[in-house]
């Protein structure tokens, strides 16, 4: 809902294997969440914001994707009426495991 919201066009599919995917597009443990995807070559994991998707397309960094770990309350689709949103920090990562901070939220 968020992402096609913002502009962007979803397509779903269920996989036999998620950790699978996640392990061929070279998604690092530490960063897996519930959601993948692949945007213009990107991976996208988690409940990554649209602002920061289109950064990292119009920034275009040498890394394999993006990643926000877990399922923060206030990241989006896990908003929470009547409760604070947590502090979360949003990582791209390459193919060798290495991650950067990309945003905090």
């Amino acid at each position: 809902m968020h992402l096609r919201s913002n502009g962007f066009t979803v397509k779903t599919e269920d996989l036999e294997s998620l950790a699978a995917t996640k392990q061929q597009h070279g998604v690092p443990v530490a960063l897996q969440a519930c959601h993948t995807a692949v945007v213009d070559g990107y991976v996208v994991e988690g409940h990554v914001p649209a602002d920061l998707i289109d950064r990292l397309l119009r920034e275009r960094p040498p890394v394999a994707g993006i990643a926000v770990p877990g399922m923060p309350l206030g990241s989006p689709g896990m908003e929470s009426p009547g409760r604070a949103a947590e502090r979360y920090q949003v990582f791209t990562f390459d193919r060798n495991g290495r991650t950067t901070v990309f945003a905090s939220r």
